[in-house]
């Protein structure tokens, strides 16, 4: 097991391909299957609106990221990249994060983060509980993960009760046990 990022984004709308913009992304240090604390999160200027549904889930307005630098920022852009450094990248429904951060570097003339660096935690549920539903809520509940600091989304205590769902799709605290070891 090596350094992996566990990440989460908000936005203003559902889909990158209409110009929707990340408002929020935040990362989560994850070494040898441990949190290490350390952590990245920002807020961001979409440099447009925010759909009125998207700020329903996440309560973000417009109001609040007036003046909050944009994604090509160098507090924004470079050291996100600085922070993700070439670790595994971790989000649920990955494709959604994925389509977002690649559209935000390729607004900045930068290349995109390849598929092969992520891993679907959506797709890895969708596997251990076929059948079942398998949303972030759903998962938490499931492993009897604490959803009690969380009222609406939120890209850093999503990405951090992601970071607890991921380690237990992984077989959780059982992982950690060597049996060879037991006499």
């Amino acid at each position: 097991m090596a350094r992996e990022i566990v990440l989460d984004t908000e936005t203003t709308g559902l889909s990158h391909k209409d110009g929707h913009r990340i408002i929020e992304i935040a990362c989560v240090e994850v070494d040898e299957a441990m949190p290490t604390g350390r952590h990245f999160h920002v807020y961001i200027d979409p440099e447009r609106p925010i759909d009125p549904e998207a700020e329903r889930v996440h309560g973000i307005s417009n109001a609040f990221l007036e003046g909050k630098p944009k994604f090509a920022d160098v507090e924004i852009v470079d050291e996100f990249l600085k922070f993700v450094g070439d670790a595994t990248l971790v989000a649920h429904n990955a494709g959604f994060d994925r389509g977002f951060i690649n559209a935000e570097l390729e607004r900045c003339g930068l290349a995109a983060l390849p598929e092969s660096r992520w891993v679907d935690t959506l797709a890895m549920a969708q596997k251990k509980f076929p059948g079942m539903y398998n949303s972030l809520d759903a998962l938490c509940k499931r492993f009897k993960i604490s959803l009690a600091a969380r009222d609406k989304h939120g890209a850093l205590i999503d990405a951090s009760l992601l970071a607890s769902v991921y380690l237990e799709l992984q077989g959780g605290r059982e992982r950690s046990l060597d049996l060879a070891q037991v006499s």
